[in-house]
């Protein structure tokens, strides 16, 4: 299962270095993860100091 990021994102960008599989990139207005590379690996949840990140 894939995580997502809710309308709570405030597009700080921490959590774009922590991905290891690259899955997570900037949109308009909030960042956004892709599933089809997501592992679930959570790295980005522990990385979002606005709990944005959940999973889908």
């Amino acid at each position: 299962m894939a995580h997502k990021i809710t309308d709570e994102c405030v597009a700080c960008g921490s959590c774009l270095p922590e991905c290891p599989e690259n899955a997570i990139s900037e949109g308009d207005p909030v960042y956004t993860i892709d599933p089809e590379k997501c592992t679930d690996c959570g790295t980005c949840v522990d990385a979002c100091p606005s709990d944005a990140i959940e999973p889908a």
